[in-house]
């Protein structure tokens, strides 16, 4: 399965669009982290599993998602409501409440992943506002077999970044 995963838009509609409009056909979910500002029904969502963030208005959307994608269970939450800026521990124990191999956010604009107990948790970066040691406007793309996730970083021209590639075993 492959998936892509961005987050922290705020506001840039369009590059929601290119980055879709990209991936279509190629990814078998997109997942949204949050802070898109936009409506919850827009229809940049048709397809896109979404979530709010600390600075999207809209009640209609979720705070939190499950997805069972039959390779994966996947939670998918901001993060501003798990305290993830002040470590993985709420998030960890949100997402072993669903039994997620992926635990999925945004919230801190800076990029992440790491496997725990064979739970992949995964900080897309932001796609238009950087934070931290790499400020490069990031999304992320993960393919899951059976065996581990692989985790590839690219930038908004739809180039991987060398040296954001990972692997980890299951």
């Amino acid at each position: 399965m492959k998936y892509l995963v961005v987050s922290d838009s705020h506001g840039d509609r369009q590059v929601l669009v290119d980055l879709f409009n990209h991936y279509k056909g190629k990814v078998d979910y997109i997942f949204h982290c949050g802070d898109s500002e936009l409506p919850a029904d827009d229809p940049v969502w048709d397809g896109v599993y979404v979530v709010t963030g600390n600075t999207d208005f809209d009640s209609r959307y979720k705070k939190a998602q499950v997805v069972d994608t039959e390779e994966d269970i996947v939670y998918l939450t901001h993060g501003h409501l798990s305290s993830v800026k002040m470590g993985l521990m709420q998030l960890d124990m949100q997402a072993q409440e669903y039994e997620a191999t992926i635990a999925l956010f945004g919230h801190t604009h800076q990029l992440g992943c790491e496997v725990n107990k064979g739970r992949l948790f995964l900080n897309p970066g932001s796609i238009l506002q950087p934070r931290g040691g790499i400020s490069v406007k990031t999304y992320a793309i993960i393919e899951s077999t059976t065996e581990n996730f692989q985790v590839q970083y690219y930038d908004r021209n739809f180039e991987p970044i060398e040296d954001l590639s990972f692997i980890f075993n299951k």
